[in-house]
């Protein structure tokens, strides 16, 4: 059979999509992509090739920021996705009354705006009269310097992100939980296995691509943090808190440098590539 030609009516349903989809993505990727090897002097825009790419290894700045990201990654993740599976695991258990309250109160945070609960954390953790430090005031604890001390502002930072991430996270894993069957609990029991041994050896190689999808998207929000920590610290204490994102709207938007800032966002986008191929690789295909 020859094969129809597309009618126009095909054509006027998927134009205003495609059109829209060229105009403001494909067209500011490829223009971005470009001016990654410009620069701009004296108002004239000349191709400097991987100058701005070599840049970045000698920029202390730059560095910093991918080193900070590095340390809130290794830490932040895994304390968030464990912090969500103990959710999860509790949320799914039988004996819990008001379930579907409890997992709603979890969830809450996720649907609050970033800049609305950043602010909200700044306020609670101010040094003079923040909520927190008067809470350990109480207790007999001298106020804490949160957002203005290197090591008490990232850690501010990661407490942050974990509360509005864990109960998103952990309604994710839950999903994954009930999709187990409870046969499969109780075929371990008859086999003498205990609890501990039941979600370490049943339990979680089933909840392999679950948590594969949360540790992935987890790595990728917090390669692409922006919102808390300019919000929180502006990237401070002697940028403790600097992130590649922050640091790219700086140089953009402040130091009006858009070549350099187009090469830091493609850098960005490539680690984040890397890193969620290295996971997938590692941890997306079951063990032989």
């Amino acid at each position: 059979m020859v094969a129809r030609r597309p009618r126009l009516t095909h054509w006027i349903f998927a134009g205003p999509a495609t059109v829209l989809f060229a105009v403001f993505f494909a067209y500011p990727l490829g223009a971005s992509f470009y001016q990654s090897f410009t620069t701009t002097e004296n108002g004239h825009t000349r191709w400097a090739g991987l100058d701005q790419y070599t840049r970045m290894f000698h920029d202390p700045s730059f560095l910093d920021s991918m080193a900070n990201t590095g340390l809130i990654l290794v830490v932040q993740v895994p304390v968030m996705i464990a912090l969500a599976l103990l959710l999860a695991v509790l949320l799914n258990q039988s004996w819990l009354r008001f379930r579907g309250t409890w997992r709603a109160v979890y969830f809450l945070p996720a649907v609050t705006t970033l800049v609305a609960y950043a602010v909200v954390f700044r306020v609670l953790l101010k040094t003079d009269g923040g909520l927190v430090n008067q809470a350990a005031e109480a207790f007999g604890f001298g106020p804490v310097d949160w957002l203005n001390d290197p090591v008490w502002a990232r850690i501010s930072l990661i407490a942050s992100m974990t509360w509005r991430w864990a109960g998103y996270n952990a309604v994710i894993l839950l999903a994954g939980l009930q999709s187990i069957g409870r046969e499969q609990y109780e075929a371990a029991a008859v086999d003498g296995a205990g609890t501990l041994t039941t979600y370490t050896r049943v339990i979680l190689p089933q909840l392999r691509p679950v948590l594969l999808f949360c540790v992935i998207t987890s790595t990728i929000g917090t390669l692409q943090l922006f919102d808390e920590n300019y919000t929180l610290t502006r990237g401070g204490p002697d940028d403790a808190t600097l992130t590649p994102v922050l640091y790219l709207y700086k140089v953009g938007f402040q130091q009006m440098d858009f070549g350099y800032a187009a090469a830091i966002a493609w850098v960005v986008v490539a680690v984040i590539a890397v890193i969620s191929f290295l996971q997938f690789r590692l941890f997306g295909r079951d063990r032989k």
